[in-house]
């Protein structure tokens, strides 16, 4: 039976990833990497065999029944697989899903933490997703449902908005709906943690006009606390 590794690569540039990461990478015999890691990685794993497995959004280059098919049938096969997802696994990442698959077989695994979107992004625009005083709280949130619909809330002091990149004007009308000040800070940032990141600086009634700085590329959405540029 084979140990199958979940690794976060990070969001972007493949220095973003952890040392355990990197040293589990190292060791794979074979690994199924998702659309958004870094090719650079394949550097570090030479010996390994390399199945690209990406998938963007609800449009699905390669179905999840089938990802997990091939994990089964490689964990039988080798010690080492590697399940090497962008940011962090845990995180929109669907790590559920594959986990219960894999354990139910019977294999070991073990999940390697990775720098998400969201944590990428803040550190890129040096924008404390936390405040002292005000800004407490933060809520990682997909604005696309499994059926296409999209979702604004207001959970938190500062909340970040996945997979929202190609409906910015309608998002800006469900944070509205959902009680966010017309003029809270939005702050909107695509291709979080690579040299070409772009970001834009908004308020909810104008998050509209971010559309096409960001147009089709991975964009997350920062609202609230965070999105304020620091004094």
């Amino acid at each position: 039976m084979g140990t199958v590794v979940f690794i976060g690569a990070g969001a972007g540039a493949a220095d973003l990833i952890t040392v355990r990461g990197l040293r589990w990478l190292q060791r794979a015999d074979v690994v199924l990497a998702d659309a958004l890691a870094d090719p650079a990685l394949r550097e570090h794993a030479p010996q390994a065999r390399w199945i690209d497995v990406g998938k963007r959004g609800f449009c699905h280059a390669t179905a999840q029944a089938d990802i997990d098919a091939m994990l089964l049938q490689l964990a039988s096969q080798h010690a080492v697989v590697v399940r090497l997802k962008g940011g962090d696994p845990s995180v929109f990442g669907r790590l559920e899903e594959e986990l219960a698959v894999v354990r139910g077989a019977g294999h070991t695994t073990e999940v390697v933490p990775g720098i998400t979107a969201a944590l990428a992004a803040a550190a890129d625009l040096q924008r404390p997703l936390t405040r002292r005083g005000r800004g407490r709280s933060v809520a990682l949130t997909t604005a696309m449902t499994r059926e296409g619909d999209l979702s604004g809330g207001c959970h938190a002091d500062t909340e970040v908005f996945y997979m929202a990149g190609k409906q910015l004007p309608a998002l800006a009308e469900r944070l509205l709906e959902a009680g966010w000040h017309p003029d809270t800070p939005v702050l909107a940032v695509s291709r979080a943690g690579w040299p070409d990141v772009r970001y834009s600086q908004h308020t909810v009634r104008m998050l509209a006009s971010a559309s096409d700085q960001h147009s089709g590329r991975p964009t997350v959405v920062i609202v609230g606390a965070g999105a304020t540029p620091v004094a």
